[in-house]
């Protein structure tokens, strides 16, 4: 296991940024890590890469424990920080040569010039970084993070402020990346989280509130929450439905087609087939729905 996190916690004075929070990430595996603003999201990666400690719990890394002051340890992550921070008079290639000069590579010149091929800085690699575009300055900022080649990667809103051709492109790079190395990615966006990731991780203040794949949080599974289509050959009579042991909430469609929810993610759909024969309905439809990534943060994030 590459990343490994146990019972981490971090307070700032009397508030507790994160609460025990534990989960493990593998090579090649490619996880969101959502939550919102304040959620302990940008606190928990900067412990991840050795950049703050912890107030208790261990961040292994390839079974090596990750300390401020362990620099071997921390030299097998790579960090692209929210804000990318690069110095904006230095050229895109000096820049690079002075990054890859931190880590002592024997190779400086050749790895240099392999990330920038990597990361598509070919026709920009003499420019002032200054001079870049939005997302040419991202790609640099990817470049930095993958020069010492580390088995880990952290991204903390690496699209932020892209266009959506930009934004294609980091998404396949990063995609390309993930290949061989164990990526974690924090971002607002849902979209980007459906589009690369294969699972998910989600905390709430300090908390984690979910772990899992993207079918299995739209499927309801960590929100606790079923939601059915419902459509018949006729209309019920009119509040019949609501009352259908584990029904919460009942929507109307049209005359006879209706989206009920429950309240758990126990499947409500054999209570509405026995209401049907009772009460000698034809069941037309009677599906699961899936319900949005979105949708779904949002019950997590608003509960707790």
């Amino acid at each position: 296991m590459t990343i490994r996190i146990s019972q981490v916690s971090k307070f700032y004075g009397n508030q507790k940024a994160l609460d025990q929070v534990s989960f493990e990430i593998g090579t090649g595996e490619l996880v969101g890590f959502l939550g919102p603003n304040g959620a302990g999201k940008s606190t928990l990666m900067k412990i991840i890469t050795g950049y703050l400690a912890s107030d208790g719990g261990t961040v292994t890394i390839n079974g090596k424990v990750v300390e401020t002051k362990n620099v071997s340890v921390r030299s097998q992550t790579g960090y692209l920080p929210e804000n990318n921070p690069l110095y904006t008079d230095l050229y895109v290639r000096e820049f690079l040569e002075m990054v890859a000069g931190f880590y002592h590579l024997e190779n400086k010149k050749e790895q240099v010039l392999k990330m920038i091929e990597l990361t598509g800085l070919k026709t920009e690699q003499h420019k002032k970084i200054g001079a870049l575009s939005k997302g040419y300055r991202q790609r640099v900022g990817l470049a930095q993070a993958l020069i010492h080649d580390p088995a880990v990667l952290i991204l903390d809103e690496p699209t932020t402020g892209l266009d959506p051709n930009q934004l294609e492109e980091i998404r396949q790079l990063i995609r390309t990346i993930s290949a061989n190395k164990t990526v974690m990615l924090s971002t607002h966006i849902m979209q980007e989280v459906e589009a690369i990731c294969s699972r998910v991780i989600i905390i709430n203040k300090g908390t984690l509130v979910a772990d899992g794949s993207i079918s299995q949080l739209k499927g309801g599974q960590f929100a606790q929450k079923q939601t059915v289509l419902v459509e018949f050959d006729q209309a019920p009579a009119p509040g019949l439905l609501q009352k259908i042991p584990g029904i919460s909430k009942v929507e109307q469609i049209n005359h006879t087609t209706f989206l009920t929810e429950s309240n758990s993610n126990a499947d409500l759909r054999p209570e509405i087939f026995r209401f049907a024969v009772h009460n000698q309905l034809i069941l037309l439809t009677l599906k699961e729905q899936q319900q949005s990534l979105e949708n779904v943060f949002q019950d997590l994030t608003r509960t707790i």
